[in-house]
């Protein structure tokens, strides 16, 4: 009896652990958010911020500039919000086609969505498209893409996981030749310029346009991809092992897919391509809260906010010309992963 309620015991702590870590996580976030909104070129402090805040709701007394208030409402409020956003979705995408293709090097664009949208971005561009419209644009092609990749993968035999990955690749490359003959017939003096800007990945345009157009998507498919969660524990093991516990394995893969490209595709439609977050990020809340996608997918989405958060206030601030974030994510990705691979491999 006593041994029995010692593994009880372990097992109420090894259940705890994890959402310890994720109400850290949570608060983590919000203490960077606030951060982030107090830096600057002009500073503002967290008692305006407060106030400025507390009076969209109800009168109070005005303690700060009229200039603050447009900047921290036109500017900097949008940018924090926007990269939160999409520091959540591109790791909660990540974190979900990792387990739905039982594959740790997948990334959201395998499957075609951010070389899509950055043909549609690029074709917006060319053809001197409004900002609107190059977001619609980048948006739709990028489903689009991964919509060809399902249909090519539906309408095959053999392996359906692997004729999933080579679609994928396939359709990636016809896009990227796309935008490689984009740029070739491009005006070098503005086209060219705003195009190779835009696929380098940057937050500096955000607006509160772009959070509003791309709200409603990650709303839908970030819900959607918590509320399956547990389910894609299931599609871990194997679809044999997922039909024994009732899980229908491709229906449920098809859903996700949906889902996760949704969300990648949001994100990539306002932010141009930022590579490595959806990479990176879910393998660092795997080490924290384990492999469990009812921990995971909350925590990866936690800490993809605050990291690109952080690198964005890097991006913004490091020099007088700001840095385009896709940049120092490559920067920060890559080595963590050679240092990640590594030493799984030595383990």
């Amino acid at each position: 009896m006593r041994s029995v309620s010692k593994v009880k015991g372990a097992q109420g702590v090894a259940h705890k652990r994890p959402v310890l870590v994720i109400w850290v996580l949570a608060l983590a976030m919000l203490v960077a958010a606030l951060i982030s909104l107090t830096l600057g070129r002009y500073t503002i402090s967290v008692p305006d911020i407060a106030r400025m805040i507390a009076g969209t709701f109800a009168p109070i007394q005005q303690t700060w500039t009229n200039q603050q208030a447009s900047l921290f409402f036109n500017v900097r409020l949008p940018r924090v919000l926007l990269a939160l956003a999409v520091g959540c979705s591109l790791s909660a995408a990540g974190a979900s086609f990792q387990g739905i293709f039982q594959n740790p090097l997948v990334s959201p664009d395998f499957l075609g969505a951010s070389q899509g949208a950055a043909f549609g971005a690029s074709l917006a561009i060319l053809m001197s498209a409004s900002m609107l419209q190059t977001s619609l644009s980048a948006f739709f092609f990028s489903m689009l893409s991964v919509v060809i990749v399902l249909l090519v993968s539906r309408l095959s035999k053999g392996n359906r996981i692997l004729v999933t990955v080579l679609a994928g690749v396939m359709v990636s490359s016809l896009f990227q030749a796309g935008v490689s003959y984009i740029k070739l017939v491009a005006d070098p003096n503005a086209q060219l310029q705003a195009i190779t800007f835009w696929l380098m990945g940057s937050l500096t345009s955000a607006r509160t346009e772009d959070l509003a157009l791309v709200a409603l998507p990650m709303l839908v498919g970030n819900g959607g991809l918590l509320a399956i969660r547990w389910r894609l524990n299931a599609l871990t093991m194997g679809d044999d092992e997922a039909m024994t516990m009732g899980v229908n394995a491709p229906r449920l893969r098809a859903v996700a897919i949906v889902l996760a490209t949704l969300v990648t595709a949001s994100s990539v439609s306002v932010t141009g391509i930022i590579g490595w977050v959806g990479l990176v990020v879910p393998h660092l809340a795997r080490g924290l809260v384990g492999a469990d996608y009812r921990h995971l997918l909350p925590a990866s989405m936690l800490l993809g906010g605050t990291f690109l958060l952080v690198v964005d206030d890097i991006a913004r601030l490091a020099t007088t010309a700001e840095i385009p974030i896709g940049i120092l994510t490559a920067f920060i990705g890559a080595p963590f992963f050679l240092w990640l691979i590594t030493r799984k491999t030595r383990g």
